[in-house]
């Protein structure tokens, strides 16, 4: 008997982007509002994609399988 296909999470797919070399990227937290009270400095760092940690790197690959 042939095996289920396994079903993609979209809203991971929404919130997350893997690269071409496989690594998991998400945008920094706390960057939606209320972004006056921040330094310029951070609010640009904030602006780029940050890896996710390893730990939940394999747990994410699961919600995500054919991307």
């Amino acid at each position: 008997m042939a095996r289920k296909k396994l079903k993609t999470r979209k809203s991971v797919t929404k919130r997350f982007k893997i690269t071409a070399t496989g690594k998991i990227l998400h945008r920094p937290q706390s960057q939606s509002h209320f972004n006056a009270k921040q330094s310029g400095n951070t609010k640009r760092r904030k602006r780029r994609l940050v890896p996710v940690a390893k730990s939940d790197a394999k747990a994410l690959r699961r919600l995500i399988p054919y991307l």
